[in-house]
């Protein structure tokens, strides 16, 4: 396409996820109740472990660290949606559909690594329990978080640049609830080569290679655990895995359900489908999932809500 006949997009439009007003009620009421239970399930989870020392292990401080990265991941998407909704707009402006992707990407990309420390350190604690506290001393767990931090922000940071260069034309409609990467690389005027190559790399780091080290850590950690004699040893070694597993098989199902999907097949409605599942639903499920099936954090939950309770009396 000719660049003089190319307009500068100064605003996007967000088409959301219906158009009819009743429905739009509906979804903000159900968006509102998800994205305060996120936030107040996860901030749970975060003051628990803080408050209680017998929470203070690697194990807890990863977690804390994840449970985070949801509440912030949750608030890049969700309050524009609500704010969209709330004031019948569906606008967003150039500067501030590459801020929320930064964002989203870093907070996405961050999870993905996160998930991947904690696979690894289940399987020191379950494999080699012996040498746990020299492998994951305070400083090396600090040290992995920050790799995780600097490596998302790199990923975020890389797509975000190549975006930036990209032409954009009189079209600028996005059919989803909030600026994401590929319905964007899909209304440039010029072919995306650079960021499609990004996208295959990354996204193999992300949701192939990542994946695959978590699998072979719980293949291990399975032998490991079946060698166990004991019955009540086995169920002890499973119970601090099963949590983890869950939130991993969660995230990773819907996630793969829209980058695994093919450029030029891609699905809207499967896209918004798939995104309301790991970026919206997945970061309210997983406070439940670590307190429900973990006596540790339900009992230090419990500790917490009774101190409130008797503050009021």
């Amino acid at each position: 396409m000719d660049r003089g006949n190319q307009t500068r997009v100064s605003e996007f439009l967000l088409l959301g996820l219906s158009q009819h007003l009743e429905q739009q009620l509906i979804l903000f009421g159900l968006f509102l109740i998800i994205y305060l239970v996120t936030v107040v399930g996860n901030l749970l989870i975060i003051l628990a472990i803080c408050s209680d020392s017998h929470l203070h292990t690697p194990m807890y401080f990863f977690l804390a660290n994840f449970s985070f990265t949801d509440v912030c991941l949750s608030s890049t998407t969700v309050p524009k949606m609500l704010f969209n909704i709330q004031t019948h707009s569906q606008t967003i402006c150039y500067g501030g559909c590459l801020t929320q992707i930064f964002f989203f990407l870093w907070f996405i990309g961050l999870d993905v690594f996160l998930l991947g420390i904690m696979a690894y350190d289940r399987l020191v604690a379950i494999c080699h329990p012996l040498h746990y506290t020299i492998l994951m001393s305070p400083q090396r767990c600090f040290l992995l978080v920050a790799v995780s931090l600097v490596l998302a922000h790199l990923y975020s940071l890389t797509h975000t640049i190549l975006l930036a260069q990209l032409p954009f034309c009189a079209a600028n409609t996005i059919p989803h609830f909030f600026c994401e990467l590929l319905p964007l690389m899909k209304l440039s005027c010029s072919q995306p080569y650079a960021n499609q190559h990004v996208l295959i790399y990354w996204g193999g780091a992300l949701t192939i290679l990542i994946p695959l080290m978590i699998l072979i850590s719980y293949v291990r950690i399975m032998n490991t655990i079946l060698r166990i004699p004991s019955v009540k040893g086995k169920c002890k070694a499973f119970s601090t895995c099963g949590s983890h597993l869950s939130a991993v098989c969660l995230f990773y199902v819907a996630a793969i359900g829209v980058y695994f999907i093919p450029f030029e097949t891609d699905s809207a409605g499967k896209d918004r489908l798939a995104a309301v599942m790991y970026a919206v639903v997945t970061p309210m499920l997983n406070p439940f999932i670590y307190s429900l099936r973990n006596t540790d954090m339900k009992a230090a939950l419990g500790r917490i809500l009774n101190r409130r309770s008797l503050l009021f009396l």
